[in-house]
Formats: C-alpha cells, sequence, structure tokens
C-alpha cells in the first residue's frame, strides 16, 4: 500500500499557528488536497490519540509539532470527516473548524471595505448557521470581526474554556476581517475576541456587533439567535403608508429600570403598555437599551452597540415589548447614542491595540464633558458600523423612530473646548464635516430602508438646516428637539407670577422660530435630574401652586406648536428629583391632587387626538395665529390653533396667581365656544373658578377681531375654548 507524504508546512508556519499568533491558520490546520490525497491537520494541544473519521475509514493521525496533529487521506478530494480526540481514557467525537469555507463572502467584504454594508449585523459579530453534511447537518456559529491592525485573533469562550489557541481566526485580505466558523456553539454561548496588536500585547475584547450580553457589571458577549414570531404587520403596514412627523405625536419618556424597578421586558409590556394606553400617549420614547456598563450612565455611554441591555431579559423579550406596544396602538422610539461611547479596555476603546473607532487626534477623539471618546466619523468602516446600527434597531426590532442624542457635539469640532482644544476643519470652520456626513447618511439611509420612522434631533443650537432634507444640504432629521422653548418656559415658570410681568417675552419668543424647524416640545429627564429639581419644584409658591403651575404648564405645552413630550413621573406631580436607582413615586396616585395632575394628562391627550387644530398644522405658520401675546400685565397667553379644515381651539393660558374677572378676549367668530378643558377645575385638584362649561363670543370687536367673549380667568390655568 502507497504511502502519501502530507502537504508540507514550514516549522515556524507550524509554530506560529500552534501559539495562536498566524493570520492565516487556514493555511495551516483543515484538509488541503495533495497530489493524491488529502492532508488534515488538527491543533489538539495535549491529546492521547488523533483520529480522522470518514464515512469510510479512520486514519489515525500522528504529532507533528507544538500540537499539531497529522493524517493523511487516500483520497483526491476533501471528504467530509469529524475527528475523534482521545485525552487519557476519554474519547470525544468533534467536528474541525478549519473546514469550512469563509461565512464573509467576497461582495460581504466588498462592501465593509467601502463602509456600504446597510445589514453589517448579518455578516459580521455571531451569527448561527446550519449546513447539510453527509456525516449529519451541522450547526454553529460564524465570527466575524472588523480589526485591520491586528496581528492575530483567536475566540474565546464557554465552549473552549476561554483558551484561544485552538480556535484562531482568519483574516480575510485587505478588508480588515477576520473570520471563523465554529461547529457546535449555539444561542447561549458566552465569548471574547482575544486580540494580538501590534504591540505584542493580547487584549480580550466583546464582540463590537454582539446580539447580546452578559448581565452587567460582567462583560461577555453572548451568542443569540431570535425565534420571535411578530405580530404587527398591520401595525408596520400603516406606518409605512403615512407621514408621522404630521400627525399627533405625545410621547411618554421611560427609562425602563426605573419606572417600576425589577421589572423585565415583558413585565414592562403588560405594565408600561396598560399604563400608557390609558393616559392616551401615541408613543413611549425608551432611554437607550443598547447595552451598557454602568447603569448611572443610563445607557448613553453604550458599549454594545447592537444588544439590548440583557438586565432585563433576552434581545426576543424587548421585541416582545415593542410588539406588544404595537398591538395596543402604541409606537415607539428609541434613544440612540452615536455621538461617543466609553472608555472600558474590554469594550469598543483601542480596539485591535490603536484607535480603531474613536478619532486617533484627542483633540476629536476624546469627549471632555463626559470622559468618552469619539468615534471617527471620517472612516468608511466605523461610518457604516453607526449607519447600520441605525438600521437594526429599525429593522430588526420594529421600532418607529431613533432619538439622536447629543447632535450638537458631533456638529461643532470645538463643543465644550477652549481655543487651541480644537482643530479647524479642512475649510477652516468649526463644522465637524465627516460627522455632518454621518448624520445625512444615516439620516437618508434610515428613510429609504424603512418607511414612515422618525429621525429625531436632540440638538441645542441655532445650527441651519436640521430638519431639512439632505437633497438640499440638510442633515435629514424629520424632527428636532425644541430646546429654545424648553429653556425659556422652565426659566419663566420658575419665576414668582408677580414677577412674571418681566419676563413676559421669554414666554412668548418660541413663536418668532416656531417655523425655522419641525419641532418636538421636550420635558426630559435632563431637566429633572443633577440638582434642577423635579417639574413640580420649579414652580413657586405653596403645595396648591405648584401643582396648578404644572397643569398650566402642561396645558401650554399640548396647545404650543410642535409636538410634545413628557419624562415619566413628570405626570404624577413627582416632587423628588428623577434618580435611576429607584421607581417613580407611585404612593403619590393615594392623594387627590396628584391623580388630578394624571387627570389633565390623560384628559389632554383624548382632546389632543381628537381635535386636529391641536396637531395638523403643527410645522406650518398657517395653524398658529396670536389673539394677544401682550398682556403682561396679567400673565396671560391667549392664541388660536386651526387645522386644515376651519376647525379652531381658542388658548388662554393664565400664568398669574390670581384669577381674572370679566377678561375680555377677541375671537374670530361668535356664538357659544365650550370650555373643553380648564385645568383648574376640581376634579384636577383646583379650585373650580370657569365659566360654567362655555362662553357667548357677541358682536362685541376686540383687538383687531369683530367679535369677543368675557370670561372669567381662572389662577394658573389652563382654559381650551371650542366653538360649539
Amino acid at each position: 500500500m502507497t504511502r502519501h507524504a502530507a502537504v508540507a508546512v514550514e516549522p515556524h508556519d507550524l509554530r506560529a499557528v500552534a501559539h495562536g499568533t498566524s493570520h492565516a491558520p487556514h493555511s495551516v490546520l483543515g484538509p488541503h488536497v495533495g497530489e493524491s490525497s488529502v492532508t488534515i491537520r488538527t491543533l489538539r494541544p495535549l491529546a492521547d490519540a488523533v483520529v480522522v473519521v470518514t464515512a469510510d475509514q479512520q486514519v489515525a493521525a500522528t504529532h507533528e509539532q507544538d500540537g499539531i496533529w497529522v493524517a493523511v487521506l487516500a483520497v483526491t478530494s476533501v471528504p467530509d470527516y469529524r475527528i475523534d480526540v482521545t485525552y487519557d481514557s476519554l474519547t470525544t467525537r468533534v467536528d474541525d473548524p478549519y473546514r469550512f469555507l469563509p461565512t464573509v463572502g467576497e461582495l460581504d467584504r466588498h462592501l465593509v471595505r467601502e463602509g456600504r454594508h446597510e445589514e453589517l449585523w448579518t455578516v459580521l459579530g455571531a451569527n448561527t448557521h446550519t449546513y447539510p453534511s453527509p456525516l449529519g447537518d451541522v450547526s454553529g456559529t460564524a465570527f466575524a470581526v472588523w480589526a485591520p491592525n491586528a496581528r492575530a485573533i483567536r475566540v474565546i469562550g464557554d465552549f473552549n474554556h476561554w483558551q484561544g489557541s485552538t480556535h484562531a481566526m482568519r483574516s480575510l485580505g485587505d478588508s480588515g476581517v477576520w473570520e471563523l466558523f465554529v461547529p457546535g456553539v449555539g444561542a447561549g454561548t458566552r465569548y471574547k475576541f482575544e486580540i494580538l496588536g501590534r504591540d505584542g500585547s493580547w487584549r480580550q475584547k466583546a464582540d463590537p456587533l454582539a446580539k447580546g450580553t452578559e448581565v452587567p457589571p460582567a462583560t461577555a458577549s453572548v451568542v443569540v439567535e431570535s425565534h420571535f414570531a411578530w405580530s404587527d404587520a398591520e401595525w408596520i403596514a400603516t406606518r409605512s403608508s403615512s407621514d408621522p412627523h404630521t400627525g399627533p405625536l405625545s410621547i411618554y419618556e421611560v427609562h425602563l429600570g426605573s419606572w417600576r424597578q425589577g421589572l423585565s421586558y415583558r413585565d414592562l409590556a403588560t405594565q408600561l403598555t396598560d399604563y400608557v394606553v390609558d393616559l392616551g400617549f401615541t408613543h413611549v420614547e425608551l432611554m437607550p437599551v443598547s447595552e451598557h456598563p454602568f447603569g448611572g450612565s443610563w445607557g448613553y455611554q453604550v458599549s454594545s452597540y447592537y444588544a439590548p441591555t440583557s438586565r432585563f431579559g433576552h434581545p426576543d423579550d424587548f421585541r416582545f415589548l415593542v410588539d406588544t406596544l404595537h398591538a395596543a396602538g402604541i409606537g415607539v422610539l428609541l434613544d440612540w447614542v452615536p455621538a461617543h461611547f466609553p472608555k472600558d479596555e474590554w469594550a469598543l476603546a483601542k480596539f485591535d491595540g490603536t484607535p480603531l473607532y474613536e478619532h486617533p487626534d484627542p483633540l476629536r477623539g476624546e469627549q471632555p464633558d463626559w470622559g468618552t471618546l469619539i468615534f471617527n466619523f471620517g472612516r468608511a468602516e466605523v461610518r457604516n458600523f453607526l449607519v447600520a446600527n441605525a438600521t437594526y434597531w429599525l429593522e430588526e426590532f420594529h421600532v418607529d423612530g431613533l432619538r439622536v442624542d447629543a447632535v450638537a457635539s458631533m456638529l461643532y469640532l470645538d463643543y465644550s473646548r477652549q481655543p487651541g482644544e480644537w482643530h479647524p476643519n479642512v475649510f477652516g470652520g468649526r463644522e465637524n464635516l465627516e460627522a455632518i456626513a454621518f448624520m445625512q447618511e444615516a439620516n437618508a439611509t434610515a428613510y429609504r430602508r424603512t418607511p414612515g420612522v422618525m429621525m429625531i434631533a436632540e440638538e441645542s443650537t441655532a445650527f441651519p438646516g436640521v430638519t431639512s432634507p439632505t437633497d438640499v444640504g440638510g442633515l435629514g432629521y424629520g424632527l428636532k428637539w425644541n430646546m429654545g422653548w424648553m429653556n425659556d418656559t422652565l426659566r419663566y415658570v420658575a419665576e414668582a407670577p408677580i414677577n412674571r410681568r418681566y419676563h413676559h417675552h421669554e414666554a412668548t419668543f418660541s413663536m418668532v422660530y416656531a417655523y425655522s424647524e419641525r419641532f418636538i416640545l421636550p420635558i426630559s429627564h435632563d431637566e429633572v435630574v443633577h440638582g434642577k429639581g423635579s417639574l413640580l419644584r420649579k414652580m413657586p409658591g405653596d403645595d396648591w401652586q405648584q401643582l396648578a403651575g404644572v397643569r398650566s404648564l402642561l396645558a401650554y405645552q399640548w396647545s404650543h406648536p410642535g409636538k410634545q413630550l413628557l419624562f415619566m413621573g413628570c405626570e404624577l406631580g413627582q416632587g423628588t428629583e428623577w434618580a435611576e436607582s429607584t421607581s417613580l413615586d407611585w404612593y403619590l396616585l393615594d392623594h387627590e391632587p396628584h391623580r388630578g395632575v394624571q387627570s389633565v394628562v390623560r384628559d389632554l391627550n383624548r382632546l389632543y387626538r381628537a381635535v386636529p387644530a391641536l396637531w395638523e398644522l403643527d410645522h406650518d405658520p398657517a395653524g398658529f395665529e396670536w389673539i394677544d401675546s401682550g398682556d403682561a400685565d396679567h400673565n396671560v397667553l391667549a392664541y388660536l390653533r386651526h387645522d386644515s379644515n376651519g376647525g379652531t381651539v381658542a388658548v388662554v393660558i393664565n400664568f398669574a396667581g390670581v384669577p381674572h374677572e370679566g377678561y375680555r378676549l377677541a375671537l374670530p367668530h361668535g356664538g357659544s365656544w365650550i370650555e373643553a378643558l380648564n385645568t383648574d377645575a376640581r376634579d384636577y385638584g383646583g379650585s373650580g373658578v370657569g365659566n360654567m362649561g362655555a362662553v357667548h363670543a357677541d358682536a362685541t370687536p376686540h383687538h383687531g377681531r369683530p367679535f369677543s367673549a368675557v370670561l372669567t380667568i381662572p389662577p394658573l390655568s389652563g382654559l381650551y375654548l371650542i366653538p360649539e
């Protein structure tokens, strides 16, 4: 019988593979076809015996060098095979990771290299596969990671006792991608990448595209399979055929961990959904659920951009939460944080031993305000990582929009920096041109791929064109938080009523720029933390006056042009600042005045949905008209809201601490005007001052209008009047 020689390998190549320092372990390990035989090498350190098993034969391997065993099969093509490995007296049959073709195809590698892979999560990270095989179907996980400056990478995890020498990855050319398919590894397996940098140091890193993680503070990535069956096809179809930016939009902002502590995604699916439906909000906005190591960051320092936090359950449990909200008619917005990431050494920072995801220039790569790193938005693969991440949340989890955090910090190179601490752009300006291009691409891609979603900017400056289309040079967001309205309004209501006449311009200035962008009016978590006090305690006066102040502010917010956002707890009139470590003060609902604030929110949302004049022309000057913007002495704002079919609501907000009797209000036409809302009603905890349910406008000209009505305006109140 003819003995066939093994395909030759240089000793130094064997040594590199055995020690896990080779960038091409597949060139040594696995099957290699010779002239009339197939050589199979496998790395099995400390094994007592190794046998290659095919359907037709079993061939004993011999130890070659440094734990590498070799067998030669007298066949002309690679057969399906397994390997029996014996340690002491225990023999185990295993599959060979090095017999499989790359799971990242040539087109995928090209798209990664160009920064154009819009479904990046399907090729990078950990993706399970099953392949047919004569010896039985093979199931396993394809691991792939982008690390162009690594010298070698190994997968470590539960399946190899966190010793990576037998699972070295191969480098796929100039794509910077490393890949290995590991048979037998399935959902729930913990893993990391062990990366050898150019400095000769090994680093253990979580997977940047992990779809699941251990519960913090543990830091391993977890292989995830989704078996969730969505039931929201009707919701998605309706969403795809409508424009959400112009419809009613009333958002309840939620931090999942502290709304009611101890709830899982599935618990929240019942309890949060029921609560939001009862209060009449159209959407919830979830503070970031992307995995984050430190709970005190509230999710705004993300370590795993593709993994819903494991604190509340499996990614499919998060899908269940979204699906349940959709079934109840509630949209889901998600906070998204592409501006910066934390410096944790086990995550993205210096991922392959070099600044990879972060900008290498510390004047552009570090965020001094937050002690974090800034993405290198000019690098194609990094931009791709983020653009695909937006797509991932919109498509894989069916969320209805992303609120993009800290947009201003991305727009400006001198954000939070003193002179000498920043470099200008190529034109000598302060704008971060690469970040602007990234946001334009992310927004354009989201709207193109997922019709009916919303991209929302938290942007605090007067940067032009935030909500203008990208094809005319805008950033391409659909909506922008109106931080000016929020700051002016909260500063105004913090003044004692007797002083508000001197600050009246702060309550009216927002209408000067109300149509410069498409706005959301936010009273968010940022306004009720860090010593700012709760919404209730921003109000001057005693408890009654503070509660009345909150009710009048909400009536003003819901009737001002722009969509609405309210942070959880504000609807309870909570007196304490929000803290992520405790639940909301639900006991307040045992007290009638606090139930009254909640009832105002419920009735505002009911009216808002039912009356198109309150939302239809939010972004059109035709939807708003002052009745009287100058009544500073009475602390009164009076205005009309219109819809496109002639519907009108007259709004009167009294920020004074006293009622106004016999107040003449100009109106566009005569007849009876129903008092559709009075925040001073006794049912809300008010004093019960009002107009017996209606006022009558007669032909008495006033303020340039042919009709007017005399009414009583309660203290610290909001009135909505609708023509009968």
